[in-house]
């Protein structure tokens, strides 16, 4: 049964997830050490691990170096550091000396302390079906300075070799998988931008440089931060890997102290045996079961009216367009930016969150009221942590924003970035924002961040670095005070795209936009790297219109929307000006994404073909009786013929209907031989299969 055991013979911890175990021990100097991350072994079993008498240490090569739980600057000790300490007389480093532990339901709490400064440090662990969650709190009585506080070091079992997984990217090519060897030495991925980034994403996975999508042992660590983070991977020339990882960067020092304790975000490991596809499946089970905080829900259709209006909004435009969509099945009508203030442009308002009433002459309360009366809930775009110079906040408020004394005030996107760790700046923009939603019966924010942090100062603050950590934890305090005050509000995270894309910010919010990139074709890749961590579930995917404005690429509309239903399903396109044909051919792909949205959120997701080249992408969902298929045919080379495609998660024993087409297959056809997908020739074919399970 999963659960927690203390072996106090061998002062040795095994918690055992569903079907993964983990264990530690203390050493003979109360050093907390790695024993075990791998598949499920029982106690009696993990105290033979422990009682293998380890090589000799030579003087020069510590065959023990990298199994610190948590890997502490001291001594003689010199792998990544997690943890830095600096007491007030200069002294560095840590002694642990173990004091107690706790053991309630799932959660397990290691209390130490150093052997001659106050500084206390809890080690928490807890495990969520094969997710085992990490963090640290430290605190002391005197003033400490904290260079480095990792969340935690995970040791990897000796393999034969190491590969590591990860996503990077930029702006408009966000979460691109890449599979590389690990080098030896430390290997960095972080952000030091204030937010998550479009650059890299919090996490890593690592396999023995065997495994596929569909075999083989992966281990992964992921981040719930959504600020400055770093991940670093260490491999000795032993043989050892450590991966370590928690909020923070270089030059950033946190101080702890009476009263002012110090809690790191957490971080999540995995282990799984079924390839990459059970290492994703098992990470999206995660999500949303125990992140998401509705997880039971199916999101709804969107429209967002951006692209068919840009800032020129008006009460007359905006009914308009929520009349056209809520006729096609739309369920959530979002007016986006140039509602408020003077923001006819980029350059000013960002900052004066009050209704336009030369746009809006009775405030948004009558386009709510319609938009409610079409059978829409009704969403507004807002950016609460920005500010235009040209704004009367700014004016009113310049103190307001990150800045250091006498250096500029770099502007990106004619913006500045407001310092909610100021608690005055948190309570004016919770204080809007509730009254916002409060006042209009707003059911939906789209809450963007659209630049990051540069002169990240606060003059007057004796410890200015604390900024780094609560700014983000504002965020997410107002996040969670008003989902609390307003239970049916629900959120998409959004930076400028997918920039604060992780386990933290999905902990506060119901969806995020991976990128603003909505080319169909770029999307395929996006979504793709997105998927290795995170579910459908939370993938805000639009149809747009073409020429695509990143791409300049023209896509057939039905292709378009193949590609955004694999998530969920939003309209973003001019839909005023859609001719007939793709009117009827809109309301025919929300009818059926409706039928499959089931499916496609809560279900397994099975990785068919991947978008490594430009052919054949495909990918299908399953769920109970329930699969439904996608595949993308990129581009056509040489009249080449389609091949069967074989699918994933079904039982061979059972038959499966198509009732699109009244066909029915065997289920061990279709795992061992594959499915005639029947495309239409040419480029950018795409096909959506649904399959009922007839008979078991």
């Amino acid at each position: 049964m999963p659960g927690i055991s203390f072996l106090d013979a061998h002062r040795t911890w095994v918690l055992t997830g569903t079907t993964t175990t983990y264990a530690l021990r203390l050493d003979e100097d109360d050093v907390p050490t790695h024993v075990y991350w791998g598949p499920r072994l029982s106690p009696p079993q993990v105290v033979e691990l422990t009682q293998k008498t380890p090589p000799r240490w030579d003087g020069f090569n510590d065959p023990n170096e990298g199994l610190d739980e948590l890997a502490a600057d001291s001594g003689t000790r010199y792998w990544t550091p997690a943890l830095q300490l600096r007491f007030a007389d200069g002294t560095r480093g840590l002694e642990w000396r173990y004091q107690r532990h706790e053991i309630t339901e799932r959660h397990l709490a290691i209390h130490f302390t150093d052997r001659h400064y106050s500084v206390r440090i809890t080690l928490h662990y807890r495990f969520r079906s094969d997710v085992l969650e990490r963090w640290t709190e430290l605190s002391a009585d005197t003033d400490v300075e904290i260079a480095r506080a990792d969340s935690a070091t995970w040791a990897l079992p000796v393999l034969d070799d190491y590969r590591l997984s990860h996503a990077t990217g930029r702006w408009a090519a966000e979460t691109q998988l890449r599979r590389e060897p690990t080098p030896h030495g430390e290997t960095v991925f972080g952000s030091r931008r204030g937010i998550t980034s479009h650059h890299a994403n919090p996490w890593v996975m690592v396999d023995d440089g065997t495994a596929t999508e569909h075999h083989g042992e992966v281990y992964g660590v992921a981040l719930a931060w959504s600020g400055s983070w770093r991940l670093t991977t260490t491999r000795s020339s032993t043989g050892r890997l450590t991966v370590s990882g928690g909020f923070g960067q270089d030059g950033v020092v946190h101080r702890i102290g009476p009263g002012r304790p110090l809690t790191t975000p957490v971080a999540a490991g995995l282990h799984t045996g079924g390839g990459f596809g059970a290492a994703s499946r098992a990470w999206h089970a995660y999500v949303r079961e125990h992140v998401l905080p509705h997880p039971a829900e199916l999101r709804p259709v969107l429209y967002n009216s951006w692209e068919a209006t840009g800032f020129a909004v008006s009460e007359g435009g905006q009914l308009a367009l929520a009349e056209r969509a809520a006729a096609l099945g739309v369920e959530l009508f979002v007016l986006d930016d140039g509602w408020f203030g003077a923001r006819t442009g980029d350059h000013s308002g960002l900052g004066d969150w009050h209704v336009n009433r030369e746009r809006f002459p009775g405030g948004l309360r009558p386009l709510v009221d319609a938009v409610h009366a079409l059978g829409m809930k009704f969403g507004l775009w807002v950016e609460p942590e920005m500010v235009n110079p040209d704004s009367d906040l700014h004016r009113a408020h310049p103190d307001w924003v990150l800045h250091h004394p006498h250096r500029r005030r770099s502007e990106l996107r004619n913006q500045l970035v407001l310092n909610f760790a100021r608690p005055d700046v948190a309570a004016w923009a919770h204080g809007w924002l509730d009254r916002l939603v409060g006042d209009h019966g707003v059911d939906f924010l789209k809450w963007d961040m659209n630049r990051p942090f540069s002169e990240a100062g606060w003059p007057g603050e004796a410890d200015q670095d604390r900024l780094w950590v609560e700014h983000t934890r504002a965020v997410y305090a107002i996040l969670d005070r008003l989902r609390r005050d307003h239970p049916g509000l629900r959120i998409e995270a959004c930076s400028g795209g997918g920039g604060r894309v992780d386990l933290g910010v999905l902990a506060r919010t119901d969806q995020v936009w991976p990128s603003d990139n909505t080319d169909a074709l770029d999307r395929l890749r996006v979504q793709h790297g997105y998927s290795q961590l995170y579910p459908a579930r939370a993938m805000a995917a639009w149809v747009t219109d073409g020429p695509n404005f990143v791409t300049a690429r023209s896509v057939p509309l039905r292709f378009r929307f193949h590609v955004a239903m694999a998530g969920v399903l939003g309209l973003g396109g001019d839909i005023a000006h859609w001719p007939d044909e793709d009117l009827a051919l809109a309301r025919e792909m929300i009818a059926l994404y409706r039928d499959i949205r089931p499916v496609v959120q809560h279900g397994a997701l099975h990785r068919l073909r991947p978008p490594v080249d430009d052919g054949l992408v495909a990918l299908q969902y399953v769920l109970g009786d329930r699969s439904v298929v996608f595949a993308y045919r990129q581009a056509a080379h040489f009249a080449e013929p389609d091949r069967p495609l074989r699918l994933g998660g079904l039982d061979s024993a059972d038959r499966y209907l198509d009732p699109g087409s009244g066909t029915t297959h065997s289920g061990a056809v279709l795992l061992a031989h594959g499915l005639r997908l029947g495309l239409p020739t040419g480029d950018f074919a795409s096909a959506v299969v649904r399959l009922e399970r007839i008979s078991r």
